[in-house]
């Protein structure tokens, strides 16, 4: 077949309207309501059939359509509004404090997936959300990141089912001509292409770019015709289940999206890896440090380090990416010899250290190694991931695992429904979106009438019920359903009923069947004459879960039993759309996943914010969200050895709280006014969820904590010559040479008695440092509460002084203690480097007092 030649051709917008275009190229548009209706006048059968896509939308505009808004007073004044509040976005660009990055600076957002619109499907599930959140957020406040990801040409996959039941996958290829991405040029004006060395040749790759408001997102794009078929597959599908392609993704992610920054000239001054997946952006971010500030592997690292985020989401250790060794080799075999260490030293960084060889290359490894600033995305999970990667400290206890917390927040403005949007302008303040940090602000919610907190919540509702009969009956139509089957179909939920909704990924531990433990009890509550509920499911199981398809299968056989059918649906094909009229419609979200196995979970702030009441287990964000006044928790937060012993106990728990406690509220109608203490409820979640979970307040929380400090310190370490990365790095190899020598004597307390409440007593010990001297070490007291076990809980360290140094190397340490509590204390004595929190953290970098033998 002869290769054939591409022209494109563009609507002709008359000039007046040129806007239209420019707006349609910025994702900005799609959490601005006044900017979505404008897109949506002008043919609103259209804007839905194209899903909202505002470059296939206008693309499919008649010119005879263009030329009658040309002329349209109301239409041009719409935009002209628009156009004025996009303006104002960049000409009153606000600062995060203490970020001080130059115009050629970045902080370098890296990612898999993007969740930014149903109309860009480069997202699997909350992963990608959370990083389109995360981009959004940034833009409106302002700081200057960049995200770089992988433009997936098939995207993730699509679902239907079959008529069984049974999830059916298929992966149509995106025309990259509807997408609002634009290739970047180089400076000669042809396609900046960049190189990435592989086993199977060079992997070339070109660099589109999409706007989100004053944020950039880079994508990097295989499918080229210098590359191979095989090298062109690279970025076809998300998470390709081929070990060999996965590997090239994840190269291609993070040592191409380090080469595309240097060669559109922006240093990342900050890295951020958003989990594993990212991890090689640390290769290759170590040589550009090397290079541009002419520096040794050793001194480039400590930069490297002290400049680097990574964050996991994950509290599984099968769900972290491990590959054979082999996959990887190719890939880092430069790198080493650029580094000057051998191939086995690089690949062990992949490894919980004592590993052998022949284990698997572990991501999240090989991120933490490259990085000083490493979280969770919710306390308990931060909690989870101590204990999960304790390995990779050795001699460390669980609480000192340096692994903090970040938890997740959500993007307001894009997930709030119009209506809630209005009712909080009139109340709060027109501009209430962007103070969403003000408390006292977002306490005026407490002002709004109930009357009309109601009314808008019932037409969000409403709209809920009639876009699941809308995709209902599709879903049927495509089955060649009946037309009595389809009659009733569309008479389907009934939007003055109490409406649940779970949405989510199918996986097994999210347990999606768990109203299904007992059906009859469910059949009562759905056919009640008085109090019923009704049921709306979606969500995706992976192409390789039969588990989780099983689930979705169960559910779709239960919704079609004739007596509940009209009152409990599955929708097909779970995305961001289906997502918003969900969460802004439900009275409750329904969240089931077996402790401890979310790790964050962001749908349900979603729904809080839009007034949804969450029932919930214990685990994720609802750990810090639950209270009594705003929603409800499925069990006491315990866990369990055996699951089905689990899942029996938590079933129950939640048929006895909708029974008693949830449905009893809603329905509480006296004299035919709204349900007074469920409003009450769904103000306090909508403060709760706009405070405390936006993303708002979570891209805050990072630029405080760790963009603002890796700054200061990419500063503070490349000044004069890079003194004090090479000092850092002297420091190292020393303590990394001679920490072995180390040896402590058993501490000892005098006076050798008990003691009472608010006594002193003095601890002692000699310690052996070798050649090290006191400058580098910390010599500390460990002590705490003794448990049955023998263990310590509770405890804490103490700095320990130099009381005199006996012969060389040979010290003396001591400290006073006071006895604050009353009971049984252990205590112990350790040594550790002094420094920075990277270097008190190295790890193999810790000694205990030896027990008598």
């Amino acid at each position: 077949m002869e290769e054939m030649q591409i022209y494109k051709v563009y609507p002709a917008i008359p000039e007046p309207l040129s806007f239209l275009d420019y707006l349609a190229r910025n994702l900005w548009w799609c959490w601005n309501d006044e900017a979505v209706d404008l897109f949506y006048r002008i043919n609103p059968v259209q804007w839905e059939a194209v899903k909202k896509n505002p470059v296939a939308f206008l693309a499919r505009i008649s010119q005879r359509r263009y030329e009658e808004l040309s002329r349209d007073e109301s239409f041009l004044d719409h935009l002209s509004r628009v156009k004025a509040k996009f303006e104002r976005m960049f000409s009153d660009v606000p600062r995060i404090r203490d970020l001080d990055l130059g115009p050629k600076e970045t902080v370098a957002y890296f990612s898999m997936e993007f969740g930014l619109h149903e109309s860009l499907p480069f997202f699997a599930g909350g992963l990608g959300v959370l990083a389109g959140d995360h981009l959004k957020a940034s833009s409106t406040l302002g700081l200057p990141l960049t995200g770089i990801g992988l433009l997936f040409r098939e995207g993730y996959f699509r679902q239907y089912l079959d008529h069984n039941g049974w999830q059916q996958e298929t992966y149509p290829i995106i025309d990259v001509f509807d997408l609002p991405a634009q290739k970047i040029s180089n400076g000669s004006g042809a396609d900046l292409l960049i190189e990435v060395p592989g086993p199977d040749g060079i992997i070339h790759a070109c660099v589109w770019q999409i706007k989100v408001g004053r944020i950039r997102l880079l994508l990097l794009d295989t499918n080229l015709p210098a590359n191979s078929e095989k090298i062109r597959n690279i970025t076809s599908r998300l998470y390709a289940s081929h070990g060999e392609i996965r590997v090239a993704q994840e190269i291609l992610l993070g040592i191409g999206g380090i080469k595309a920054l240097k060669a559109m000239d922006l240093f990342p001054s900050v890295c951020h890896m958003n989990e594993g997946h990212c991890a090689f952006a640390g290769l290759a971010r170590i040589c550009q440090i090397m290079d541009r500030y002419d520096l040794t592997f050793q001194s480039a690292s400590q930069i490297c380090r002290r400049t680097s985020v990574f964050t996991t989401h994950t509290p599984v250790a099968a769900g972290h990416d491990e590959f054979d060794n082999h996959l990887v080799r190719p890939y880092i075999a430069p790198y080493a010899q650029k580094f000057g260490i051998s191939e086995d030293e690089l690949l062990s960084w992949g490894k919980i250290p004592g590993e052998g060889m022949e284990n698997k290359f572990s991501m999240f490894c090989f991120g933490v190694a490259f990085s000083g600033y490493i979280n969770g995305v919710s306390r308990l999970h931060g909690q989870v991931a101590r204990r999960m990667w304790m390995g990779l400290w050795p001699g460390r206890h669980k609480e000192e695992v340096p692994i903090s917390h970040v938890t997740n927040g959500v993007h307001i403005n894009s997930y709030i429904s119009r209506h809630k949007n209005a009712l909080l302008e009139r109340y709060l303040a027109s501009d209430w979106s962007g103070r969403q940090s003000d408390p006292g602000l977002v306490a005026r919610i407490d002002s709004i009438g109930d009357a009309d907190l109601w009314h808008v919540h019932e037409m969000d509702r409403s709209n809920l019920i009639r876009k699941c009969r809308q995709l209902v009956l599709s879903q049927y139509e495509r089955r060649n359903a009946s037309r009595n089957l389809l009659d009733e179909i569309s008479a389907a939920l009934d939007h003055r009923v109490l409406t649940i909704c779970f949405a989510r990924r199918f996986a097994t531990y999210k347990r999606a069947g768990l109203l299904l433990k007992d059906p009859e009890r469910l059949i009562r509550l759905i056919t009640s004459a008085e109090h019923p509920v009704q049921l709306v499911f979606a969500g995706k199981a992976h192409p390789n879960d039969n588990e989780g398809k099983a689930i979705i299968k169960r559910i779709v056989e239960f919704a079609r039993h004739p007596e509940v059918r009209h009152r409990i649906v599955f929708l097909e094909n779970y995305d961001i759309n289906i997502a918003r009229y969900m969460v802004q419609g439900c009275d409750v979200w329904l969240n089931t996943p077996r402790r401890p196995y979310e790790a964050c979970g962001t749908s349900g702030m979603k729904a809080a914010a839009n007034g949804g009441l969450n029932l919930s287990i214990l685990d994720g964000w609802w750990c810090e969200g639950f209270a009594e006044s705003r929603g409800w928790r499925i069990g006491n937060g315990d866990d369990y050895e055996d699951p089905d012993y689990q899942d029996e106990v938590e079933s129950q728990a939640l048929f006895n709280i909708l029974e008693n406690d949830v449905i009893p509220v809603f329905y509480d109608r006296k004299r035919g006014n709204p349900p007074k203490k469920w409003i009450q409820m769904m103000k306090a979640a909508m403060k709760m969820a706009i405070t405390d979970f936006s993303s708002d307040r979570m891209v805050r929380e990072y630029s405080s904590r760790f963009y603002v400090p890796a700054a200061r310190n990419l500063h503070q370490l490349t000044e004069n010559s890079a003194r004090q990365a090479k000092e850092l790095a002297l420091a190292q190899s020393r303590l990394n040479a001679l920490w072995s020598n180390i040896r402590l004597s058993q501490p000892v307390i005098t006076p050798a008695a008990d003691f009472a409440v608010g006594d002193t007593f003095s601890v002692v010990l000699e310690v052996f440092l070798g050649e090290l001297t006191p400058d580098e070490v910390e010599v500390q007291i460990y002590h705490g509460r003794l448990r049955g076990t023998g263990n310590m809980e509770g405890s804490r360290a103490e700095i320990m002084e130099l009381q005199n140094t006996v012969s060389p190397g040979t010290h003396i340490y001591g400290c006073r203690v006071v006895c604050s509590d009353s009971g049984r204390f252990g205590y112990t004595a350790r040594v550790i480097p002094k420094g920075d929190a990277v270097l008190r953290n190295t790890p193999g970098l810790i000694t205990w007092v030896k027990a008598d033998k």
